[in-house]
């Protein structure tokens, strides 16, 4: 289930999501919400996205 963007949590690895042009695409990796922005938290790393929602990053995941 998604839930706004809004109200993501700074504690977990999360799935995003973005709207454009295309619809609705789920961003391939985990992230994590950081004072500021998003980092990935593989490489620990800011990425520049602006998710529209999100959901608790599963490995089975469906996009």
């Amino acid at each position: 289930m998604w839930h706004p963007i809004s109200i993501a949590p700074f504690d977990r690895d999360l799935e995003l999501a973005v709207i454009d042009s295309n619809g609705v695409r789920a961003i391939a990796f985990p992230c994590r919400r950081v004072l500021g922005g998003w980092i990935k938290v593989e490489i620990k790393k800011r990425i520049d996205v602006c998710p529209t929602h999100w959901r608790d990053w599963s490995t089975d995941a469906e996009c």
